[in-house]
């Protein structure tokens, strides 16, 4: 097998990899309920979902299409489970994050600049979730072998940039991966406070 493709290949597993992790998060919210998920997460998972896809179109990267469109209802139903029209707040500052960090730069350097931005997003998209276990000790709702499976699944991707020669998203995904396993690791600590609590 050559190197191109293996990394084709990488690139095939972690599409069948984020579906699962999409879908097991949504199954985890409607058996445990959606405490401690957060909404702006979500709302800009979501808007990054569909960037993504127009990404995706303009490299013809049949991976990265079916990707994102293959998660995309498990991300609607996840986001419409956290009550974003209780909170269109939330969705709208979302969408300044979004306009702020992909659109305008897209307009002033291209996909380049989009994705660069995209990948700020996708960081600050984390932020919540990573204030929200270091701030509070309870960690329900928030699967660490979620966020862990969302981190190797990042680092399948990287292979795959790596392959294609996509230099931006390449490093922005390495972030964001490195962010997801962080989050990980603390939800997992979280969980084990929880449980010497309890006994």
């Amino acid at each position: 097998m050559s190197f191109h493709s293996f990394t084709v290949a990488m690139g095939w597993v972690a599409v069948v990899l984020g579906v699962f992790v999409s879908y097991g998060q949504f199954r985890r919210m409607t058996k445990r309920g959606n405490e401690g998920v957060s909404l702006a997460t979500w709302t800009l998972f979501l808007y990054l979902d569909i960037f993504w896809i127009l990404y995706g179109v303009d490299v013809h990267s049949w991976q990265l299409i079916l990707a994102c469109v293959a998660t995309l209802p498990f991300q609607v139903l996840i986001w419409l489970q956290l009550g974003p029209f209780d909170r269109l707040g939330v969705c709208v500052r979302s969408l300044g994050i979004l306009l702020a960090f992909c659109i305008l730069p897209a307009l002033e350097w291209g996909w380049a600049g989009a994705v660069v931005g995209a990948g700020i997003a996708g960081w600050a998209s984390r932020t919540p979730q990573l204030v929200h276990l270091i701030r509070y000790d309870a960690a329900m709702g928030v699967s660490a072998r979620a966020w862990m499976t969302a981190g190797l699944v990042s680092w399948l991707w990287v292979v795959y940039y790596l392959g294609a020669h996509l230099w931006p998203v390449l490093f922005v995904t390495a972030a964001g991966g490195l962010l997801s396993l962080i989050i990980a690791t603390l939800a997992q600590w979280r969980h084990r406070q929880a449980r010497g609590i309890a006994t």
